[in-house]
């Protein structure tokens, strides 16, 4: 069984990775309204490259299968709410993207380069210059892909569509961005300054809403572990 303590932070650190990476205004990903009118050079494509694309302020990646098509990892809500796959595969939108996050639901899908890059620019294969790591054959990168397809599990921090890709094509799964994430946290938490504040905090909660449980004790353990992490 695993332990909720652990599950709870996890699931902490995954709502400030994804709070973390939204910009309130920001031109990085396409609107609803522009999602649908790009053109791709689909010819230019190998089965087993990798694409890339941003999507809500995060990367997406997704493995290209050939004949237009890609697969990929996307967290959707509507996966918890019906089984009726005539609607679980029209194109997600950022709001079922977002709250799929959230629930923690996604499935392994295909869909056309079109759909999967929902109006953004498309690097291939940036992840070689990127991780410096051989890649493994192209067919046997999509044949990776091919054989997760489906329902799954979703984590920003632990199986993101990064660690997807990443399995598929260098036989490892890995995700730079929640790595990058996780490194951030360690500067912040290793700052005594960080102790500082969560104690004053700490202190302000009691004397605003008084001594009890739910106030002392996030006053109490949340600095010591501050400290003991430092």
């Amino acid at each position: 069984m695993k332990n909720p303590m652990l599950q709870a932070v996890s699931l902490l650190l995954e709502k400030l990775f994804l709070f973390s990476n939204f910009k309130l205004f920001s031109s990085g990903a396409p609107s609803e309204d522009k999602a649908r009118n790009s053109f791709y050079e689909i010819s230019s494509f190998h089965r087993g490259d990798v694409l890339e694309v941003p999507r809500f302020h995060l990367t997406h990646y997704g493995i290209y299968l050939g004949d237009n098509r890609v697969a990929h990892m996307m967290p959707d809500i509507l996966l918890v709410l019906t089984a009726d796959k005539g609607l679980t595969q029209t194109v997600v939108s950022n709001k079922r993207l977002i709250l799929g996050v959230i629930s923690r639901v996604a499935s392994i899908r295909v869909d056309t380069v079109e759909d999967f890059a929902y109006g953004a620019e498309i690097l291939v294969n940036h992840l070689d210059d990127t991780l410096k790591k051989k890649a493994l054959p192209n067919q046997e990168v999509a044949e990776r892909a091919e054989e997760r397809l489906g329902f799954t599990t979703y984590s920003l921090l632990w199986n993101n569509c990064e660690h997807f890709v990443t399995y598929c094509r260098f036989g490892t799964a890995i995700s730079p961005q929640a790595d990058k994430f996780c490194e951030t946290l360690k500067i912040i938490i290793r700052d005594q300054r960080s102790i500082l504040a969560s104690a004053i905090l700490g202190l302000a909660s009691i004397v605003y809403l008084g001594l009890t449980s739910y106030t002392a004790l996030p006053a109490i353990f949340i600095p010591v572990c501050l400290w003991l992490a430092g």
